[in-house]
């Protein structure tokens, strides 16, 4: 195995776990400090997979914008008496264990299975990430839907600055 593979693995095993231990944590602020975690190691997981741009955009806008945002939010939310949110076992529960539990035996069938012929990375894999190819189909192939968005965007914020504007 490559060093590649090795790292690929490791990302992938980190992400596997930062996932679980952020959705069986109590306390809000941990949980949302593994999803960083697990941010992290998907961005990992990108560059082990020649999508640099990928990568830093996932640490840029999730692990830096959203996650202050979704902190200040449990800051603001002050929860207090925590014995009051705890669930009882109930069907949602028992069903969600039941998909967790097939899904993990669905993922040790992928993993135990014989690999495919496909085992290498494409040619292209190390220019189609960069930021010259995006940037390059972004403004050539993709002008028009690309124009499209950033005028909805725009009557978008022109909507809610109006709305927020109006006297109730």
């Amino acid at each position: 195995m490559t060093l590649d593979t090795v790292l690929f693995f490791i990302m992938a095993l980190g992400a596997i776990i930062s996932g679980i231990l952020m959705i069986t944590r109590q306390n809000p602020v941990s949980a949302a400090m593994f999803l960083v975690m697990h941010f992290f190691m998907l961005a990992g997981l990108y560059l082990s997979l020649q999508a640099q741009f990928v990568a830093v955009m996932q640490i840029l806008v999730y692990a830096g914008a959203i996650m202050v945002l979704v902190v200040f939010v449990i800051m603001l939310l002050n929860l207090g008496n925590e014995e009051k949110l705890t669930e009882k076992v109930n069907a949602g529960k028992i069903i969600g264990y039941s998909v967790a539990t097939l899904f993990v035996i669905q993922m040790l069938t992928v993993f135990f299975a014989k690999p495919t012929s496909f085992s290498t990375m494409s040619q292209k894999a190390m220019v189609i990430g960069t930021v010259e190819s995006i940037g390059d189909s972004l403004f050539t192939k993709f002008l028009f839907p690309f124009e499209a968005i950033s005028l909805l965007l725009l009557v978008a914020i022109v909507g809610s600055v109006l709305l927020s504007k109006r006297k109730i």
